[in-house]
C-alpha cells in the first residue's frame, strides 16, 4: 500500500498526520488510545488527532 501525505502537524513523521492511499482509503496517524473503555476488535485501534488536522484537510480540498 502506498501512503500519500495529505496534511500533518509536522514534517518529521512523528506527529498526527492524514494520508490517502492508493486503494482509495484514508489512514490516520495519531496517539494510540489505551484507556478508552470501548470494546474494539483486536485488529483495530483507536487513535487521537487534533480537530484542526481535519479542518486543514477540508479547507485544502485534499480529499
Amino acid at each position: 500500500m502506498k501512503l500519500i501525505r495529505l496534511v500533518g502537524e509536522c514534517d518529521d513523521g512523528d506527529c498526527p498526520t492524514l494520508y490517502a492511499t492508493d486503494r482509495g482509503t484514508l489512514v490516520v496517524q495519531g496517539g494510540l488510545l489505551a484507556d478508552h473503555g470501548r470494546e474494539i476488535p483486536a485488529h483495530e485501534a483507536l487513535v487521537e488527532i487534533p480537530v484542526e488536522l481535519i479542518r486543514k484537510a477540508v479547507r485544502g480540498d485534499l480529499i
